[in-house]
């Protein structure tokens, strides 16, 4: 091809949104040559990829200046970056490809009940986690992203239907009740009154009078609205108010965080503070000194940090008095699986939604689940009750994982790298956990088994190494977008890494990933970020759904605390084919 203008492009391929110029900028892409647009087009015509919905599309971006508050736009979208560091790119496999599996990964939607007592909003400024403008609108924010993915139906590639959605933990922000009452009815659909507490007002730190958080409906310039941020009356009573929510049309399966079962995912559970979460104290006025040390003990003593803040809850002039609510007691690893067996959220299936009531009795929430023929995925859980962010994976599940991983593979390598002859498994295996393999080195003892040692994330990647069916390990916690390739000497003992940003900071990104057969001795796993169906543009004066799932997007961009740059990634974290070496059977 020797020219080609941005129209004929467009037009040709159906990448409405893409700029060919963009395209051609991006380091590593395949559109960054003449070829590479050739390839596009040829991709194009024998095979409609489906742009629309995806940031193949169109990406979210800052439509204003440099400084202050920013509105959001359609940008161009993301073209495809083919990533050939585990396997060379063949030559015509667009033709002969065939699709194996086709799902969509959610993670750490964090769905957050702002007006808890046990909430640490005190620590923003230290911690983009503890406190974000956006986070009144957590449950509307993943609803909005389910009307996108139940719209777009299959990958964009192969075209195959969705087999399921997966998430990959930290589903709530503070192990209530409440909050995983509102990601079942998230995930299975029904009507969502996203307030606890007094149910006809808001009782957290919006509508404080503080200065350092952001009161929407209040006219004083506190700190966010000096930066920018607009007053928008009526806001909190609309983020609060009862609203329906559509559900997934797919079958979805949960895995578990470490905001799922630690307070604020950082610290130890030990059920001495159950009375604190479902009381009328909620700690709020606490200085820049104690809040420093607070912080610092997340990150050394967790426990002395429990000690510290009981401590400020006996000091009346802290305390905010609101609403109690028995909603808000912290639900156990046995409870958060038994919710998921009630009949009233099985939705679109599977019952249980990967657990069962030997995980109910036992609270053991790992399992085996089926993404297609062939297909297999294993949901391990990587938390640590013991505290602290970060996770680490227990003996007795690795060897459970190491049984699954015999019992779908025709042969692997033992530790000495002798090949190993199996049964008659031959599935493609899936990996997903919540913690990546650089956020597994919190080897303090589970206290639910004291005498069960702790593994990192470097032992469960040469496990993994030693199967060559596993393709790919798939996860959260995070929040931003990174795709590792794990390579190795021996070529069908590598496999990807694909961590995926979070649905709460800016980007508010999930992720389509398809597998596929080239027929030439490689396979690909296609990845394709998703936005929310929210629409980009924003009113002050608009407390509609739709409205409200589009400020939570917008919001989320410009929390002065997070840093939404980092947590996008490259091209190469984006829209990607990711080429493996077929295993041998």
């Amino acid at each position: 091809m020797s020219s080609i203008n941005r129209r004929q492009f467009l037009r040709r391929t159906g990448l409405a949104g893409l700029s060919a110029g963009a395209a051609l900028s991006l380091a590593g892409s395949p559109f960054a040559s003449a070829a590479g647009l050739d390839r596009a087009l040829a991709l194009s015509a024998r095979r409609a990829v489906r742009v629309g919905g995806t940031t193949l599309e169109q990406v979210a971006t800052p439509s204003g200046g440099a400084a202050g508050y920013q509105r959001l736009a359609a940008g161009p979208g993301w073209p495809l970056v083919v990533r050939g560091e585990l396997a060379a790119a063949q030559s015509g496999r667009d033709d002969r490809r065939t699709a194996l599996a086709s799902f969509v990964q959610f993670t750490d939607m964090h769905l957050t009940d702002t007006e808890s007592p046990m909430r640490f909003e005190y620590l923003g400024h230290l911690d983009d986690a503890a406190c974000r403008p956006q986070e009144t609108l957590t449950v509307r924010g993943a609803s909005a992203l389910i009307e996108r993915v139940n719209a777009l139906g299959s990958g964009p590639y192969t075209g195959m239907p969705f087999n399921l959605v997966v998430t990959t933990g930290d589903n709530t922000d503070n192990h209530e009740q409440i909050e995983l009452d509102w990601y079942l009815s998230v995930m299975s659909g029904g009507p969502i009154t996203p307030n606890s507490g007094d149910p006809n007002r808001y009782e957290g730190v919006q509508n404080s009078g503080d200065p350092a958080y952001w009161n929407p409906e209040l006219a004083f310039q506190d700190t966010y609205k000096q930066a920018g941020f607009p007053q928008l009356p009526g806001f909190l009573t609309a983020a609060g108010r009862t609203f329906r929510a559509p559900g997934l049309t797919t079958p979805w399966y949960t895995t578990l965080g470490n905001h799922d079962d630690s307070i604020v995912g950082t610290l130890p559970d030990l059920g001495l503070l159950n009375d604190v979460y479902t009381g009328n104290r909620k700690l709020e006025g606490v200085n820049a000194a104690d809040a420093a040390q607070i912080f610092a003990l997340f990150k050394t003593d967790p426990a002395g940090a429990l000690l510290k803040i009981g401590q400020l809850l006996g000091d009346a002039s802290l305390v905010r008095q609101v609403t109690p609510d028995d909603r808000r007691k912290p639900f156990t690893p046995k409870s958060f699986a038994q919710a998921h067996l009630d009949p009233a959220v099985t939705g679109p299936g599977p019952f249980g939604h990967g657990f069962t009531a030997d995980a109910a009795a036992s609270g053991d929430l790992y399992y085996t689940f089926p993404i297609a023929d062939g297909v297999v995925g294993i949901s391990v859980d990587t938390t640590n009750m013991a505290g602290w962010a970060d996770g680490s994976i227990g003996t007795a599940q690795l060897h459970w994982l190491e049984q699954q991983l015999q019992a779908h593979s025709g042969h692997w390598y033992d530790t000495d790298g002798n090949v190993v002859r199996g049964g008659a498994g031959g599935d493609y295996i899936m990996v997903f956990s919540h913690h990546t393999s650089t956020t597994m080195g919190n080897l303090l003892p589970d206290p639910r088994n004291i005498f069960d040692g702790r593994h990192n994330g470097s032992e469960l990647v040469a496990l993994l190494q030693r199967y060559p069916n596993v393709v790919a390990w798939v996860n959260g916690h995070t929040h931003m977008n990174q795709i590792t390739a794990h390579g190795h000497a021996v070529p069908e003992r590598s496999f990807w890494e694909v961590n995926t940003a979070s649905h709460i900071d800016f980007p508010q990104h999930a992720r389509v990933i398809e597998l596929a057969d080239n027929g030439d001795g490689t396979i690909s796993l296609f990845t394709t970020l998703i936005e929310s169906a929210a629409p980009y543009a924003t009113s002050f004066d608009d407390t509609s759904d739709a409205n409200l799932a589009a400020l939570y997007r917008e919001l989320s961009y410009n929390d002065p605390f997070a840093k939404p740059a980092a947590k996008i990634g490259t091209p190469l974290d984006h829209n990607t084919e990711l080429l493996l070496a077929k295993p041998s059977r």
